[in-house]
């Protein structure tokens, strides 16, 4: 792999020169890297470009990584991974995503990742997003999740976009079976002109099922962010949605949820809040010997934190 995504993988993705265990790294549409581990098995798809990755239900508290890198403008990279997770595995995937550019062409990566979970399975899935690099041209991540969940299986989402992203559409659907648990949390944070659109869509189909979202974000510069989410308890079940967002500058954000009780035992929450830095915050941590400018930047960093 070049050096640039030795770089893009450390931010992403934990690297410090190798990986632990099972591993994908996808490089402009190539694969720079790839092995498996006795429990966990990483196949190339016969249908579309990418993987299938297969957990063995012997996994247990294992990590896999599967991050893809974008090095050089002009690279429009269109990847399927399918997660399938057999009953009762453990598993933490590492799936983070770099673009870099210094042309003037478009850079982008689109990932399309379907998961299978199984009964009484534990998944843990960590995506960190960046993009780098003085290329005039665009640096698009647009990432679509799709998630099904068996009996009793538990889900964490984990994902953070640190920055130098020109836009992204984010897209997350999931259907739930009886007393399975998603838990999502996202991060994100837009600069400049960015764009940032995250739709999440869920479907808790079985009795005990339930959804925990919380997305936390920060505005600045000309920035706009869309928030929508839509959550559907069609049985006995608890859903709650949380959208906090920070306006600094000339940034906008546009939070549109959407509940739907389908069920007279269904429990379902939505929050929201948007509204810029109190003042009275930034004059107390000026007290304190930090500039203006540091004491924004240190608010932000504990609410993205």
């Amino acid at each position: 792999m070049n050096s640039i995504t030795e770089q893009l993988l450390s931010v992403v993705s934990d690297w410090d020169g190798s990986y632990k265990g099972a591993y994908n790294i996808r490089e402009d549409g190539g694969c720079a890297g790839r092995q498996s581990s006795e429990n966990i098995k990483i196949e190339p798809k016969s249908d579309n470009p990418g993987i299938v990755i297969k957990i063995s239900s012997k996994a247990q508290n294992e990590t896999v990584y599967i991050p893809a890198c974008v090095t050089k403008a002009g690279v429009n990279d269109l990847v399927y991974n399918d997660f399938i997770v057999e009953d009762g595995a453990d598993v933490i995937i590492v799936a983070g995503c770099g673009v870099h550019s210094e042309g003037e062409e478009e850079a982008r990566h689109n990932g399309i990742h379907r998961f299978f979970i199984g009964k009484n399975a534990k998944v843990i899935y960590k995506e960190k997003h960046i993009g780098t690099g003085n290329g005039k041209g665009a640096k698009r991540i647009d990432p679509v999740t799709d998630v099904e969940m068996d009996e009793n299986s538990y889900m964490e989402m984990d994902t953070v976009q640190i920055g130098g992203v020109t836009s992204t559409s984010r897209l997350t659907t999931a259907r739930l079976g009886k007393d399975a648990k998603l838990v999502i949390r996202e991060r994100l944070m837009t600069e400049g002109d960015e764009k940032a659109k995250s739709d999440f869509k869920v479907d808790m189909n079985g009795d005990g099922s339930s959804v925990d979202l919380v997305s936390r974000s920060v505005a600045r510069g000309s920035s706009y962010q869309e928030f929508v989410s839509t959550i559907n308890g069609n049985c006995k079940c608890t859903g709650h949605s949380e959208c906090d967002a920070i306006l600094s500058e000339n940034g906008r954000v546009n939070a549109v949820p959407g509940l739907f009780a389908g069920n007279i035992d269904a429990s379902l929450i939505h929050e929201a809040a948007i509204g810029k830095i109190a003042g009275e915050q930034i004059t107390k941590l000026c007290t304190l010997g930090l500039t203006e400018e540091e004491a924004e930047r240190k608010i932000i960093d504990g609410f993205l934190k």
